[in-house]
């Protein structure tokens, strides 16, 4: 009796069994149906994110803001409204650099001052006496990067020796502000050799031979143009430098770029890029 109990229970319990297995296989069947959902919905969603991303990058890329001019003092009151972004309060890390071997350095004060009428706080930071990890850490904190003229090939010799070249260019592309005067200006273009005419080569960096400048605009900027005393300079690079795509300007101008919009700003009236008459050049 024991054993035919036995036997009867075995064939039930196998069929228990066997439905409980035929149960889980079901079971399972709609997990992975329904992993296999998740995972193709999560899929689009996470396409759709990465390329919002790209796109969010590209944006922050292209939105540079950059005020060029050849007088700071004499176009500061339309840097705020040029670059739109409120400035009061904000921290400026001051580059006279170009100037230390200059004789006339008014012009750095004067710019020093303006800085100052706008509300900025100005931090000075003279990269020949600066380390490395002091350049880094100023223009990295700092709202906002001022350039001063002087001389645009011994500027660009200390930027490229203190490493202070990529640190700029690199804030500049993720948007920060970059106020570039005269030398400081004519830096960004992709190659400074078109700024001989203005500022001598050879006597403050002999045996200077790369000319690459920071890239950072597509343009030439050609400052002091019809302005005491570099009238004859700027006419030269502007006859000699013809085939290149040269914004010019006057002590009273100023380049305004903002993301892909480049506009040239005389005081509070805008002028269109083509606006500049060729005629009164030539």
């Amino acid at each position: 009796m024991q054993k035919y109990i036995k036997f009867r229970k075995e064939p039930n319990n196998l069929w228990v069994f066997s439905n409980f297995a035929a149960s889980n296989a079901k079971g399972m069947r709609y997990k992975v149906i329904l992993f296999l959902c998740m995972v193709l919905c999560f899929i689009p969603v996470q396409a759709v994110r990465c390329i919002n991303d790209k796109e969010a990058l590209k944006h922050n890329t292209t939105m540079k803001r950059i005020f060029l001019c050849s007088s700071f003092a004499d176009v500061a009151s339309v840097l705020s409204e040029s670059v739109a972004i409120p400035l009061k309060g904000k921290t400026v890390a001051f580059i006279p650099t170009a100037s230390i071997h200059e004789e006339y350095t008014q012009y750095v004060e004067d710019g020093r001052a303006a800085l100052d009428a706008l509300g900025l706080i100005v931090k000075e930071l003279e990269i020949t006496q600066c380390s490395k990890n002091e350049i880094e850490e100023v223009l990295t904190n700092c709202d906002c990067i001022y350039v001063s003229g002087g001389n645009t090939f011994f500027l660009m010799q200390e930027l490229r020796r203190t490493g202070a070249d990529r640190y700029i260019t690199e804030q500049v592309e993720k948007g920060k502000l970059y106020i570039g005067e005269s030398a400081g200006a004519m830096i960004l273009a992709p190659n400074i050799e078109y700024a001989k005419d203005m500022d001598d080569h050879l006597v403050q960096t002999p045996g200077f031979t790369d000319f690459g400048g920071l890239g950072i605009v597509s343009f030439y900027p050609v400052v002091h143009f019809d302005s005491f005393p570099f009238e004859e300079a700027a006419r030269k690079i502007v006859h000699k430098n013809s085939h290149l795509p040269l914004k010019i300007i006057t002590n009273q101008q100023a380049i305004a770029v903002v993301g892909d919009s480049v506009v040239i700003k005389d005081g509070k009236k805008l002028i269109e890029q083509g606006d500049i008459a060729h005629s009164s050049i030539l």
